[in-house]
């Protein structure tokens, strides 16, 4: 068999990089188009994974438009030389792609907000593989899994610590560190959307100096790390999850790092624009088991942060709600991968069922406020 991947950002790599690593161990031809974006093509590098750049993309607003046509063009040309059995996506390349070269595509979605790539996608996927907490009904092709698109890496089943994290951010032995991701607000999902503004960037590093040691990731590269009490993130890509393991704290304007914190046991705090009542479901079901707070203001953020740093034994507290919320889940590298050997056969998937058969999640009623035992 012949399957294509694509990549288009960090969070891509990680979702395929076991099924990439399955399938061509087992002697299948694989190919995987990558993104220049942030840091993918290097996490495909640490990976030794080989691939194909299909051109860039910046992290500011309509970085991509301009680009969309070389894109499509590098894209067609290479997935026509390559000749796909199937097409594996999290989105409108992918898609595309299949229904140009007639080859059946498999997308993995997990975000409602992306209403746009959803119609420009889904006409042309032959399966829509979202988590049960899904909040959208997308059709007769769509199905679900008990989990999230992060359960592909760091599911028990697969992930592993493998970096010395406090050799790697020169820490002591005991010293507690917490982690600030600002996101640069640039893909077209993003449009309309904002985190935190400066000045509640600079107090919540400050909040957060007085009991940690500060690592800031900042993708737009906005706020001047050398004025505050904090360090800049600089560690490899590949080192993130283990950090984030080990992190006491992860406070963000983004997404995917929340959903990575929760399933590694580290508390998280997220606040953006799209915090409430038309959240994504990844993330009302995450608050519902107590693993995240999603807050709409900045007076709630440093609430959360001064209840939780004076929580005894914080992160034990926090592995052990991890341990008993992800033994439910489901392995996703497992899933895409017999969807793979299958030939996209969905019956044959035991961890899958029909959109409509699985209503999803639903919404949690409160708020967490004090954490419990």
């Amino acid at each position: 068999m012949r399957y294509q991947f694509f990549t288009n950002t960090p969070a891509h790599v990680h979702l395929y990089k076991h099924v990439i690593d399955e399938l061509s161990g087992d002697g299948h031809a694989v190919s995987v188009l990558a993104r220049e974006y942030g840091c993918t093509t290097d996490l495909l590098e640490h990976h030794d994974i080989d691939h194909t750049v299909y051109g860039p993309c910046g992290t500011t607003k309509w970085s991509l438009l301009g680009r969309l046509p070389q894109h499509y063009a590098h894209i067609i040309r290479h997935s026509r030389e390559f000749d796909p059995d199937m097409v594996f996506g999290m989105g409108a390349y992918a898609a595309h792609t299949g229904a140009l070269t007639r080859t059946p595509t498999v997308l993995v979605l997990d975000s409602e907000p992306t209403g746009l790539d959803h119609t420009v996608s889904m006409p042309f996927a032959e399966t829509i593989v979202t988590p049960g907490a899904f909040r959208k009904d997308l059709g007769e092709k769509h199905y679900t899994f008990e989990g999230f698109k992060e359960c592909a890496y760091l599911h028990p089943e697969v992930y592993e610590p493998a970096v010395d994290v406090r050799e790697l951010l020169e820490l002591e032995a005991d010293e507690r560190f917490g982690v600030v991701r600002f996101n640069a607000f640039g893909s077209h999902h993003d449009v309309g959307h904002a985190g935190f503004g400066r000045e509640q960037r600079r107090a919540l590093v400050e909040r957060l100096a007085e009991d940690l040691t500060v690592f800031v990731s900042d993708e737009g590269s906005d706020i001047d790390i050398d004025r505050l009490p904090a360090r800049p993130y600089d560690a490899p890509p590949g080192a993130l999850h283990d950090v984030l393991n080990e992190a006491t704290l992860l406070v963000a304007d983004t997404q995917t790092m929340v959903t990575e914190a929760a399933l590694l046991g580290t508390p998280a705090i997220r606040s953006n624009s799209f915090v409430g009542a038309n959240d994504m479901g990844n993330f009302i079901e995450l608050e519902a088991n107590e693993l995240v707070y999603n807050h709409e203001s900045f007076s709630e953020v440093l609430e959360t942060i001064d209840r939780l740093l004076s929580t005894p034994n914080l992160e034990s507290l926090w592995k052990r709600r991890r341990d008993a919320y992800v033994d439910e889940l489901e392995n996703l590298t497992q899933i895409i991968t017999e969807l793979a050997r299958t030939r996209g056969n969905t019956q044959s998937v035991a961890a899958l069922e029909p959109r409509g058969q699985s209503p999803g999640r639903p919404a949690c009623e409160s708020r967490p406020s004090t954490p419990s035992q």
